[in-house]
């Protein structure tokens, strides 16, 4: 049975390169009470990127100790690195009536929505292989061989976008942030969710006793 919280967990999946971790950034700006996890890999760190802000780069031998002690919510290996989300912070966030943003693969999404059925899960996809491609190459990260790599991932993770619950065309980044406010707003005023928030208003609406 879904747990009934004050907050939703919501699942950002996307192929590399369609814009996730821009369009989540904004939204995070755009919203109060909305947080992005933070997880924790074994990968390491890019120039400009740092420790608790992007990622918490930690070693293998510490990744494997923690995932052994159940403190994952979901973890994946990706092009040879671990990934992994602390389940005690989403928790502590949930809890607290903050929601929380996953940025993961279609992996680590199916882990989640088996442990939390209701976590609310949206697709971003780029408007077409092509862009994706550019898109790709205009980062400068990679050589044509990894972003080859990455193209055919991007493949394989998008024939998954059935499994979740929407799906946003990051074609216009206005417009697609726009649909990501809505949805997030949506999902507040449901009735599963209001009735948790406002529960002290309903018991007096109702005459029932808090």
């Amino acid at each position: 049975m879904p747990h009934a919280s004050k907050a939703t967990l919501f699942i950002v999946t996307a192929p590399s390169g369609a814009g996730k971790t821009s369009l989540v950034h904004a939204l995070i700006d755009a919203m109060e009470s909305l947080r992005v996890s933070v997880s924790h890999t074994t990968r390491e760190a890019r120039d400009g990127e740092v420790n608790g802000v992007n990622y918490h780069f930690i070693s293998q031998s510490e990744f494997h100790t923690m995932r052994e002690r159940g403190d994952f919510f979901e973890s994946a290996e990706v092009y040879g690195n671990f990934y992994g989300t602390s389940k005690i912070w989403v928790n502590e966030q949930l809890a607290q009536g903050i929601d929380v943003i996953l940025e993961i693969d279609w992996q680590g999404a199916r882990q989640v929505r088996a442990q939390h059925p209701d976590a609310c899960s949206v697709f971003i996809l780029p408007p077409s292989l092509q862009a994706l491609n550019e898109r790709l190459t205009g980062r400068g990260q990679d050589d044509a061989e990894v972003i080859a790599r990455r193209m055919q991932q991007a493949v394989a993770e998008i024939s998954h976008v059935e499994e979740a619950d929407y799906i946003v065309v990051n074609d216009n980044f206005d417009k697609a942030l726009s649909e990501l406010i809505a949805l997030v707003s949506s999902q507040r005023l449901a009735t599963s969710v209001q009735t948790q928030r406002l529960s002290p208003l309903l018991n007096d609406l109702l005459g029932r006793d808090s």
